[in-house]
C-alpha cells in the first residue's frame, strides 16, 4: 500500500526540518528523492547526514521563486521522470498590520504562495505523465486558525489551501492528485527556542490534546500516505497533523 519503488520525488525546502523528514520517509518507502534548497552546501550536508543513517537522498539546489523550471529540468535529466512533488518552502514574518509594510507582506506571499504556484506549474507536465502523479503542498494550521500579529503568513497559507482545492479540481482528470499537509506545532530547528520556552508549557498543555510539541519525524507518515498508491482517491484534501490542536475549541 505504501511502496514508492520506481518513483521519483522532489521535496522543496527539503534540506532541514519537516521537509527533510518527509524526504527521508519517501526514500525509505522506495522513492528516488531529490531535496531542494537555495544553499547547495547545506543540501550536501543533509545528503551526507542522511546517508550516514542509511537513507539515500540527492540534491537539486536552486531558488524556487526564480529557478523552478531549472530545478525540475535537473531531475528530469537525471531520471527521466517526476512522480511526486512535495512543496515545503516557506518563510514567516511575525509582524502585525501596524508594523508590516505592504511591500513586505507582498514579498512573503510571493515566497509562500506565488512560488508554490510556479513550482507546480513547472512540474505539472511531468506529474501528469506519471502513472500516479502526486502534488503535495505543505501549508499550516495558521491557514484556518489565526493568531494576532501574523497576517501575511496566515493569508499565504490560506491561499495555498485554496490553491490545493483549485488544482485538485482542475487536473484530477490527469490521474494527478493534489493535496496538502497542514502541520501544527513541531519542534524543528526554527522553533527550538519556542519549544524550550517553559513559559509556553501551560499553553501547549492546554491547547494541544497530546500536551506536547510534535517531533519532526512525526510528519513523515503523512507525506508517504498522500504520495502512495493507497491514496489514489484522496484529492483536494488538507491532512492536518497537529496533535488535535485544531480539533478543540
Amino acid at each position: 500500500m505504501f511502496d514508492l519503488s520506481g518513483s521519483t520525488a522532489l521535496v522543496t525546502g527539503g534540506g532541514r526540518g519537516l521537509g527533510l523528514e518527509m524526504a527521508k520517509a519517501l526514500a525509505r518507502a522506495g522513492a528516488r528523492v531529490f531535496i531542494n534548497g537555495r544553499d547547495a552546501a547545506a543540501l550536501a550536508e543533509a545528503v551526507e547526514a542522511a546517508a550516514a543513517g542509511g537513507v539515500r537522498l540527492e540534491a537539486a539546489a536552486g531558488d524556487v521563486e526564480t529557478e523552478a523550471e531549472a530545478i525540475v529540468s535537473t531531475i528530469i535529466a537525471a531520471t527521466g521522470r517526476l512522480d511526486i512533488l512535495v512543496h515545503g518552502v516557506g518563510v514567516r514574518d511575525r509582524r502585525g498590520i501596524r508594523d508590516l509594510p505592504a511591500a513586505d507582506f507582498s514579498r512573503l506571499v510571493q515566497t509562500d504562495l506565488v512560488a508554490a504556484y510556479g513550482m507546480a506549474q513547472a512540474a505539472l507536465p511531468h506529474l501528469e505523465r506519471a502513472p500516479a502523479g502526486r502534488l503535495i503542498f505543505v501549508t499550516s494550521i495558521a491557514a484556518t486558525h489565526a493568531r494576532p500579529g501574523d497576517p501575511a503568513y496566515t493569508a499565504a497559507k490560506g491561499g495555498l489551501e485554496a490553491l490545493t482545492r483549485s488544482l485538485a479540481v482542475e487536473v484530477g482528470s490527469s490521474r494527478l492528485t493534489v493535496n496538502a499537509i497542514s502541520p501544527g506545532w513541531f519542534a524543528t530547528e526554527t522553533n527550538r527556542h519556542l519549544a524550550e520556552d517553559e513559559g509556553l508549557r501551560p499553553f501547549v498543555e492546554t491547547r494541544i490534546p497530546l500536551k506536547r510539541w510534535g517531533r519532526p519525524d512525526e510528519i513523515a507518515a503523512a507525506a508517504v500516505f498522500l504520495a502512495a498508491p493507497s491514496a489514489s482517491f484522496v484529492n483536494g484534501h488538507t491532512l492536518v497533523v497537529d496533535g488535535g490542536m485544531t480539533a478543540q475549541m
